[in-house]
């Protein structure tokens, strides 16, 4: 009795419109089927948002997960000369390593001056590098890949080949014992396939070779394998293969020229502000390239796949806000009366149109929290056990990357309300329009 009370005394404290929408809300025993229509709706609602949320999530994080691996082999910025090999990369690096921009917009700058966001984004570190096109041959395979010359010294400043599985690092390629092949290191699946291990000796040929009246021979040199490295990515670790850059520059006659100088900067999502401030400083006779432009196909396809789980997972909110007009039209039909009464004691038409918008919002709003809780809690417990487990050759991970961002999950949360406000509007129109008159059958 006491928390009835209690209870008539909190409803009696709410306006007009909610006091009648929360009554009719709560359906009594002989409004039973339209009840369990609300409770229908109420778990459409729920199971599309949480839906909506975790498969945002794993897309996110399968997004992010992709963009470290890439960017732990591939440097955020690359400059390259249009015409011919860079003729003093170590002077180029000195003048790109500083380079910087402002932080971007009014809000971004007064953070930045308030200290509490970061002052835009710079370059923080560069390295050389020569790209050699060639064959790898083994005793019992031969294999295309793209070889890189770098500099052991600078390199890791500017990116991570990936965890070393055996022998050294690329800081190995310093140790050059003269009465030996120079050392190389290469990806795992690039050593599965040519049957290569620490010590084993490895031939590289070069296409631009000699000229000699038998024509062009190409150029062959034996390296001896120091490390063996895995980034995670099949398509890396089958193409890796790193040389001293001392040593690609003598196969290809270069001095100390380089092919491009790759850049590590501060914040990954401003190198296209950065990569324009650059090339107005070095010119046209470069050409610069971000993170961005070099994997645009696969990031775009990406976000189209995002969106397209997104539109097709509202459907599924859709649906549940079909139930909701469902619901309310019933609703009307059945308080037909009632509403005529209301209207007869001086309610508007606009009072009457709020307390089924209110009904039929209270739904949204109740689905739309317990499926945000429950997208939520599943997202937390997938990220913690891990007790879904995914092919990792397939996708360079054994189990379901999770990566919650609290703007998708506000997003989601008021397109469903909004959809769900949308359903509501016919029906309370429909309530609006009952004439008390015919309603209670008079005259």
């Amino acid at each position: 009795m006491r928390m009835w009370n209690e209870e008539s005394k909190l409803l009696k404290n709410l306006p007009f419109e909610w006091f009648v929408a929360l009554r009719y809300l709560k359906a009594k025993r002989k409004q039973a089927f339209i009840s369990l229509i609300t409770v229908i709706s109420i778990a459409g609602v729920t199971v599309g948002v949480m839906a909506l949320i975790v498969v945002i999530a794993v897309m996110a994080g399968f997004e992010a997960h992709l963009k470290e691996k890439i960017l732990g082999v591939t440097s955020h910025i690359v400059v390259r000369s249009i015409e011919r090999p860079i003729d003093d990369p170590n002077a180029l690096q000195r003048e790109l390593v500083g380079i910087s921009v402002p932080p971007n917009g009014l809000w971004a700058s007064l953070m930045s001056k308030l200290g509490l966001a970061n002052s835009g984004a710079r370059v923080v570190a560069a390295t050389p590098m020569i790209l050699m096109q060639g064959l790898l041959s083994s005793d019992i395979n031969v294999y295309g890949t793209l070889i890189r010359g770098v500099d052991p010294k600078t390199i890791s400043n500017v990116m991570d080949v990936g965890k070393v599985m055996q022998g050294k690092g690329l800081e190995a390629l310093e140790d050059w014992d003269s009465n030996r092949p120079p050392p190389i290191v290469v990806g795992k699946e690039l050593a599965r396939n040519l049957g290569l291990y620490i010590g084993k000796n490895v031939r590289i040929a070069l296409p631009t070779g000699t000229i000699t009246p038998m024509g062009t021979l190409p150029k062959i040199r034996n390296f001896t394998v120091v490390g063996i490295t895995s980034t995670g990515v099949y398509e890396y670790d089958s193409t890796l293969a790193f040389v001293h850059i001392k040593e690609a520059q003598r196969l290809l006659g270069l001095q100390n020229q380089a092919h491009l100088i790759e850049l590590k900067v501060s914040d990954i999502y401003q190198t296209d502000r950065l990569s324009a401030v650059i090339q107005q400083r070095i010119g046209n006779g470069f050409l610069v390239l971000d993170w961005q432009k070099l994997s645009r196909n696969l990031f775009s396809a990406m976000k189209l796949e995002k969106l397209a789980m997104f539109i097709i997972l509202t459907l599924i909110v859709i649906v549940a806000a079909l139930n909701i007009i469902s619901t309310l039209i019933l609703m009307v039909m059945d308080k037909n009366q009632d509403i005529a009464i209301l209207k007869a004691m001086g309610a508007t038409d606009r009072q009457i149109l709020h307390i089924f918008i209110y009904n039929g919002l209270m739904v949204g709003l109740i689905g739309t929290f317990l499926g945000v809780v429950s997208g939520i809690v599943l997202c937390s417990l997938l990220k913690h056990y891990k007790f879904i487990s995914i092919p990792s050759e397939v996708y360079y991970t054994d189990s379901l990357p999770i990566l919650l961002n609290m703007q998708d999950v506000v997003i989601i949360a008021v397109s469903a309300v909004l959809i769900c406000f949308g359903a509501t509007i016919y029906p309370a129109k429909q309530a609006a329009r009952v004439n008390p008159s015919a309603a209670l059958r008079i005259g």
